[in-house]
Protein backbone atom coordinates (compact mmCIF):
# COMPACT_ATOMS: atom_id res chain seq x y z
CA UNK A 1 0.00 0.00 0.00
CA UNK A 2 1.03 3.76 -0.95
CA UNK A 3 -0.14 6.53 -2.04
CA UNK A 4 0.31 8.46 -5.33
CA UNK A 5 0.76 12.25 -5.23
CA UNK A 6 0.33 14.04 -8.89
CA UNK A 7 2.20 16.90 -10.85
CA UNK A 8 -0.04 19.97 -10.82
CA UNK A 9 -1.03 19.47 -14.31
CA UNK A 10 -4.26 20.93 -13.52
CA UNK A 11 -5.90 22.84 -10.75
CA UNK A 12 -7.69 19.55 -9.49
CA UNK A 13 -4.38 17.65 -9.32
CA UNK A 14 -2.36 20.47 -7.59
CA UNK A 15 -2.78 19.42 -4.07
CA UNK A 16 -4.74 15.60 -5.27
CA UNK A 17 -3.29 12.79 -2.99
CA UNK A 18 -5.14 9.02 -3.91
CA UNK A 19 -3.95 5.55 -2.66
CA UNK A 20 -2.21 3.08 -5.16
CA UNK A 21 -4.77 0.51 -5.30
CA UNK A 22 -2.15 -2.02 -5.94
CA UNK A 23 -3.38 -4.57 -2.89
CA UNK A 24 -6.50 -5.10 -5.18
CA UNK A 25 -6.55 -8.14 -6.86
CA UNK A 26 -10.34 -8.17 -8.56
CA UNK A 27 -12.06 -5.29 -10.11
CA UNK A 28 -15.91 -7.14 -10.39
CA UNK A 29 -17.46 -8.08 -7.06
CA UNK A 30 -19.19 -11.40 -6.00
CA UNK A 31 -22.42 -11.05 -7.18
CA UNK A 32 -24.43 -13.43 -4.95
CA UNK A 33 -23.12 -10.91 -1.83
CA UNK A 34 -24.40 -7.94 -3.58
CA UNK A 35 -27.59 -5.66 -2.15
CA UNK A 36 -28.99 -2.82 -3.89
CA UNK A 37 -28.52 0.73 -2.11
CA UNK A 38 -30.82 3.48 -2.06
CA UNK A 39 -29.76 7.15 -1.55
CA UNK A 40 -31.81 9.38 0.58
CA UNK A 41 -30.18 12.65 -0.60
CA UNK A 42 -31.12 13.61 3.21
CA UNK A 43 -34.35 13.45 2.78
CA UNK A 44 -37.01 11.52 5.46
CA UNK A 45 -39.71 9.50 4.51
CA UNK A 46 -42.32 13.00 3.91
CA UNK A 47 -39.00 14.15 1.39
CA UNK A 48 -38.09 16.85 3.83
CA UNK A 49 -34.58 17.76 4.28
CA UNK A 50 -33.51 16.13 7.72
CA UNK A 51 -29.80 15.98 6.91
CA UNK A 52 -27.76 18.89 5.30
CA UNK A 53 -25.10 18.52 3.02
CA UNK A 54 -26.50 14.81 1.65
CA UNK A 55 -27.16 14.38 -2.15
CA UNK A 56 -25.51 12.90 -5.23
CA UNK A 57 -22.61 10.98 -5.79
CA UNK A 58 -22.33 7.59 -7.88
CA UNK A 59 -24.64 5.07 -8.23
CA UNK A 60 -23.41 1.85 -5.44
CA UNK A 61 -24.21 -1.58 -4.31
CA UNK A 62 -23.88 -2.77 -1.02
CA UNK A 63 -21.15 -5.79 -0.06
CA UNK A 64 -22.46 -7.95 2.35
CA UNK A 65 -20.05 -8.17 4.96
CA UNK A 66 -19.90 -11.13 7.44
CA UNK A 67 -18.89 -9.28 10.90
CA UNK A 68 -20.08 -11.80 12.77
CA UNK A 69 -17.29 -14.80 11.53
CA UNK A 70 -19.30 -17.45 13.42
CA UNK A 71 -18.00 -20.39 10.96
CA UNK A 72 -16.60 -21.59 13.69
CA UNK A 73 -14.15 -24.13 12.77
CA UNK A 74 -14.27 -24.15 8.96
CA UNK A 75 -10.98 -23.52 6.95
CA UNK A 76 -11.45 -20.17 4.47
CA UNK A 77 -9.41 -19.70 1.76
CA UNK A 78 -9.12 -15.95 0.74
CA UNK A 79 -10.05 -15.42 -2.57
CA UNK A 80 -9.65 -11.88 -3.58
CA UNK A 81 -8.56 -8.32 -2.15
CA UNK A 82 -11.43 -5.54 -3.39
CA UNK A 83 -12.14 -2.48 -3.31
CA UNK A 84 -15.43 -1.62 -1.31
CA UNK A 85 -17.14 1.87 -2.13
CA UNK A 86 -19.38 2.08 1.06
CA UNK A 87 -16.26 1.78 3.60
CA UNK A 88 -12.83 2.87 3.76
CA UNK A 89 -11.12 -0.65 4.33
CA UNK A 90 -10.35 -3.34 1.62
CA UNK A 91 -12.60 -6.10 1.50
CA UNK A 92 -11.73 -10.17 1.12
CA UNK A 93 -13.44 -12.78 -0.61
CA UNK A 94 -13.15 -15.77 1.45
CA UNK A 95 -14.14 -19.32 0.30
CA UNK A 96 -15.27 -21.94 2.94
CA UNK A 97 -14.32 -25.27 2.58
CA UNK A 98 -18.18 -26.59 2.35
CA UNK A 99 -18.64 -24.21 -0.54
CA UNK A 100 -20.09 -21.17 1.08
CA UNK A 101 -18.62 -16.93 -0.06
CA UNK A 102 -18.42 -14.21 2.24
CA UNK A 103 -17.04 -10.78 2.41
CA UNK A 104 -15.03 -9.86 5.42
CA UNK A 105 -12.95 -6.73 6.20
CA UNK A 106 -9.83 -6.61 5.13
CA UNK A 107 -6.74 -7.07 7.97
CA UNK A 108 -3.75 -4.99 6.87
CA UNK A 109 -0.74 -7.80 5.32
CA UNK A 110 -3.75 -10.51 4.35
CA UNK A 111 -2.73 -12.31 1.21
CA UNK A 112 -4.73 -14.16 -1.46
CA UNK A 113 -4.54 -17.86 -1.21
CA UNK A 114 -4.05 -17.19 2.88
CA UNK A 115 -5.84 -19.57 4.91
CA UNK A 116 -8.24 -17.93 8.00
CA UNK A 117 -10.30 -19.52 10.54
CA UNK A 118 -12.46 -18.28 13.58
CA UNK A 119 -13.66 -19.80 16.85
CA UNK A 120 -12.15 -21.57 19.60
CA UNK A 121 -8.19 -23.17 20.78
CA UNK A 122 -6.96 -21.82 17.19
CA UNK A 123 -3.81 -19.70 16.81
CA UNK A 124 -4.29 -16.14 16.86
CA UNK A 125 -2.68 -15.36 13.29
CA UNK A 126 -3.72 -12.16 10.96
CA UNK A 127 -7.22 -12.68 9.88
CA UNK A 128 -8.22 -15.29 12.36
CA UNK A 129 -11.47 -14.41 14.71
CA UNK A 130 -10.72 -15.89 18.12
CA UNK A 131 -12.58 -15.13 21.85
CA UNK A 132 -11.23 -12.10 23.84
CA UNK A 133 -10.46 -15.23 26.42
CA UNK A 134 -8.05 -16.59 24.08
CA UNK A 135 -6.36 -14.03 22.31
CA UNK A 136 -2.45 -12.85 24.12
CA UNK A 137 -1.92 -9.81 25.77
CA UNK A 138 -0.68 -6.77 23.94
CA UNK A 139 -2.58 -8.22 20.64
CA UNK A 140 -3.23 -6.16 17.74
CA UNK A 141 -7.03 -6.72 16.93
CA UNK A 142 -9.92 -5.04 15.40
CA UNK A 143 -13.65 -6.16 14.44
CA UNK A 144 -14.80 -6.13 17.82
CA UNK A 145 -17.97 -7.32 19.58
CA UNK A 146 -19.65 -5.13 21.85
CA UNK A 147 -21.83 -7.87 22.67
CA UNK A 148 -21.57 -11.50 21.92
CA UNK A 149 -23.02 -12.98 18.94
CA UNK A 150 -23.25 -9.57 17.82
CA UNK A 151 -21.03 -8.96 15.35
CA UNK A 152 -17.66 -7.15 15.35
CA UNK A 153 -18.71 -3.15 15.34
CA UNK A 154 -15.23 -1.67 16.63
CA UNK A 155 -12.27 -0.81 15.59
CA UNK A 156 -13.71 -1.12 11.39
CA UNK A 157 -12.40 1.67 9.78
CA UNK A 158 -9.20 1.80 7.61
CA UNK A 159 -6.52 1.42 9.69
CA UNK A 160 -7.71 0.95 12.68
CA UNK A 161 -7.36 -1.32 15.81
CA UNK A 162 -7.42 -1.94 19.41
CA UNK A 163 -4.88 -3.58 21.69
CA UNK A 164 -5.62 -6.02 24.22
CA UNK A 165 -4.19 -4.62 27.64
CA UNK A 166 -5.45 -7.16 30.05
CA UNK A 167 -8.46 -9.31 31.46
CA UNK A 168 -9.85 -9.09 34.90
CA UNK A 169 -12.44 -11.54 35.71
CA UNK A 170 -14.88 -12.16 33.16
CA UNK A 171 -14.01 -8.56 31.30
CA UNK A 172 -11.31 -8.09 28.82
CA UNK A 173 -9.78 -4.34 28.89
CA UNK A 174 -9.02 -2.62 25.78
CA UNK A 175 -7.82 0.44 24.47
CA UNK A 176 -9.65 1.87 21.70
CA UNK A 177 -8.19 3.53 18.39
CA UNK A 178 -10.08 6.69 19.75
CA UNK A 179 -7.63 6.42 23.34
CA UNK A 180 -10.43 5.11 25.21
CA UNK A 181 -9.91 2.24 27.52
CA UNK A 182 -12.97 -0.34 28.59
CA UNK A 183 -14.15 -3.49 29.37
CA UNK A 184 -15.36 -6.22 27.38
CA UNK A 185 -16.67 -9.21 28.18
CA UNK A 186 -14.18 -12.46 27.14
CA UNK A 187 -16.74 -13.96 25.51
CA UNK A 188 -16.38 -11.36 22.88
CA UNK A 189 -15.18 -12.09 18.92
CA UNK A 190 -12.37 -9.83 17.82
CA UNK A 191 -10.01 -10.34 14.40
CA UNK A 192 -6.19 -10.42 14.95
CA UNK A 193 -4.55 -7.83 13.07
CA UNK A 194 -5.11 -4.10 12.28
CA UNK A 195 -7.37 -3.02 9.30
CA UNK A 196 -6.13 -2.44 5.78
CA UNK A 197 -6.03 0.50 3.76
CA UNK A 198 -3.67 2.74 6.70
CA UNK A 199 -2.90 5.23 4.36
CA UNK A 200 -6.40 6.14 4.13
CA UNK A 201 -5.88 9.07 6.31
CA UNK A 202 -2.98 10.40 4.00
CA UNK A 203 -5.27 10.99 0.89
CA UNK A 204 -6.73 14.72 -0.18
CA UNK A 205 -9.50 14.99 -2.94
CA UNK A 206 -7.77 17.90 -4.14
CA UNK A 207 -11.29 19.55 -5.84
CA UNK A 208 -14.47 19.97 -4.76
CA UNK A 209 -15.99 17.85 -7.52
CA UNK A 210 -14.71 14.73 -5.99
CA UNK A 211 -16.74 15.27 -3.02
CA UNK A 212 -19.35 15.04 -5.00
CA UNK A 213 -18.59 12.13 -6.35
CA UNK A 214 -19.07 10.30 -2.82
CA UNK A 215 -22.18 12.26 -2.22
CA UNK A 216 -21.52 15.11 -0.35
CA UNK A 217 -22.12 18.56 -0.93
CA UNK A 218 -20.81 21.91 0.00
CA UNK A 219 -20.92 22.81 3.56
CA UNK A 220 -21.87 26.49 4.58
CA UNK A 221 -19.98 27.62 7.74
CA UNK A 222 -22.43 29.21 10.37
CA UNK A 223 -20.58 32.56 10.76
CA UNK A 224 -21.39 32.97 6.77
CA UNK A 225 -24.98 32.89 7.44
CA UNK A 226 -27.76 35.29 8.68
CA UNK A 227 -28.73 35.82 12.24
CA UNK A 228 -32.13 33.70 11.30
CA UNK A 229 -30.32 30.32 10.57
CA UNK A 230 -27.81 30.19 12.75
CA UNK A 231 -26.70 31.46 16.19
CA UNK A 232 -23.20 32.17 14.92
CA UNK A 233 -24.51 34.51 11.46
CA UNK A 234 -24.74 37.70 10.89
CA UNK A 235 -22.68 40.67 12.14
CA UNK A 236 -20.84 43.43 10.38
CA UNK A 237 -17.96 42.30 7.90
CA UNK A 238 -16.22 39.20 8.69
CA UNK A 239 -17.63 38.71 12.45
CA UNK A 240 -16.09 35.55 14.39
CA UNK A 241 -19.38 34.43 15.27
CA UNK A 242 -19.33 34.41 19.50
CA UNK A 243 -19.54 30.77 21.49
CA UNK A 244 -18.54 27.95 19.12
CA UNK A 245 -22.35 26.56 18.61
CA UNK A 246 -24.76 24.29 16.20
CA UNK A 247 -27.27 24.93 14.40
CA UNK A 248 -29.74 24.31 17.40
CA UNK A 249 -27.33 26.43 19.42
CA UNK A 250 -25.52 23.77 21.40
CA UNK A 251 -22.18 24.84 22.33
CA UNK A 252 -19.68 22.99 19.66
CA UNK A 253 -15.77 22.69 21.77
CA UNK A 254 -15.54 20.88 24.65
CA UNK A 255 -18.83 20.53 25.61
CA UNK A 256 -20.35 16.86 26.72
CA UNK A 257 -22.70 15.22 25.23
CA UNK A 258 -22.55 11.82 26.54
CA UNK A 259 -25.35 10.77 29.06
CA UNK A 260 -23.71 10.36 32.20
CA UNK A 261 -26.59 7.98 33.33
CA UNK A 262 -25.76 5.84 30.45
CA UNK A 263 -26.19 1.96 31.15
CA UNK A 264 -22.32 1.36 29.52
CA UNK A 265 -20.51 3.97 31.48
CA UNK A 266 -19.33 1.85 34.44
CA UNK A 267 -17.12 -0.22 31.41
CA UNK A 268 -15.25 2.69 30.38
CA UNK A 269 -11.96 3.04 32.35
CA UNK A 270 -10.69 5.94 30.64
CA UNK A 271 -12.14 8.04 28.60
CA UNK A 272 -11.23 8.96 24.81
CA UNK A 273 -8.73 12.10 24.56
CA UNK A 274 -10.31 15.35 23.38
Amino acid sequence: MGVRKFKPVTPGTRNKVIGTFDDITATSPEKSLLAPLKKTGGRNNTGKMTMRYIGGGHKRRYRIIDFKRDKDGLTATVKTIEYDPNRSARIALVAYTDGEKRYIVAPNGLKVGQQIVSGSGIAPEIGNTLFLSEIPLGTVVHNIELHPGQGGIMARSAGSYAQLLAREGKYAVLKLPSGETRMVLVSCKATVGSVSNPDHSLEIHGKAGRKRWIGRRPRVRGVAMNPVDHPMGGGEGRASGGHPRSRKGLLAKGYKTRDPKKNSRKFILERRKK
